[in-house]
């Protein structure tokens, strides 16, 4: 009768149990992937002094105004940002109408050597930025647009990853409505932007994420072609930021408030598309 009264309570536990371990696992990793973030808060309301102290402090320190204050006043960190944030939303609007507009021609469109260009378009994406970045800056110091906008947007809006993502898409949608829009008399681009594009919204939003955190996380590209300071992109700020001062020393509270002050951008976009960007990378459509 013990014995059973024992098998009647763990089998009563165990669910719970395996719920409170299985939440206490995601609690610890979410800790740890977001603890250089919240190190980073922290120290950005410390002051110099706190920052060097032993043993390290992890309380609120009480120079958060003048750490916020100083980073954007001292480092322009609101211009960068204005032009960083230009130039993404131009990447990021350009590169999504190309790629729609490359997905409807690689699905719905039957041309020659078609599947000699998508490889050719998936054979792009093993070719990153530093390994094209000379013929790149040749091209474009060619062209006259050196230390200008079109630099920093023109040569990002081509989509390997867009195009691929919105043709997967595409493929997936039935035969049997493009074949209703073809009898209704619908056109290519009607077809796009009436039918497409709304049953798209969740691939483009997790495309738009992707794509303008990519702009704005950029470094070395912004570094060659840019040479003055008032058109430069937000990670040359960051660099700076990490430089020495007035001083001669790097005031490490003021870094670590110019570094969350950057970060609130991309993060907001982040959250305003966070469901949108998860039914993009889905497994498993819902019915």
């Amino acid at each position: 009768m013990a014995d059973r009264t024992r098998g009647e309570t763990w089998y009563y536990w165990r669910p719970k149990i395996s719920t409170l371990s299985t939440h206490l696992a995601l609690l610890l990793a979410v800790l740890f992937v977001a603890a250089p973030i919240l190190f980073a808060l922290i120290k950005s309301t410390q002051s110099t002094a706190q920052i060097q102290m032993y043993p390290p402090q992890f309380g609120i320190g009480r120079s958060v105004i003048e750490n916020y204050a100083t980073a954007w006043q001292r480092y322009n960190l609101g211009t960068l940002m204005l032009n960083t944030l230009g130039v993404a939303a131009t990447v990021m609007i350009g590169k999504t109408l190309l790629s729609l507009f490359a997905a409807l021609a690689l699905v719905y469109f039957n041309f020659r050597f078609k599947g000699l260009v998508f490889i050719f378009i998936l054979v792009t994406l093993m070719m990153p930025v530093p390994v094209r970045v000379v013929s790149l800056f040749k091209l474009v110091s060619s062209l006259g647009w050196g230390d200008t906008f079109w630099a920093l947007t023109i040569p990002f809006l081509a989509s390997a990853t867009g195009t691929f993502l919105f043709r997967q898409h595409f493929m997936s949608i039935p035969a049997s409505l493009v074949d209703a829009a073809r009898v209704d008399g619908v056109g290519p681009f009607r077809f796009l932007w009436r039918i497409l594009v709304p049953m798209s919204m969740n691939t483009i939003g997790a495309l738009a994420v992707i794509e303008f955190v990519y702009i704005w996380n950029q470094y070395l590209w912004p570094l060659i072609i840019i040479s003055s300071n008032d058109n430069q992109m937000i990670q040359m700020g960051v660099k700076r930021l990490t430089s020495s001062g007035p001083e001669g020393m790097v005031h490490w509270g003021v870094s670590m408030a110019g570094v969350i002050i950057t970060m609130l951008p991309p993060l907001l976009l982040f959250i305003l598309l966070q469901e949108q960007f998860m039914r993009g990378f889905a497994l498993t459509e819902e019915k």
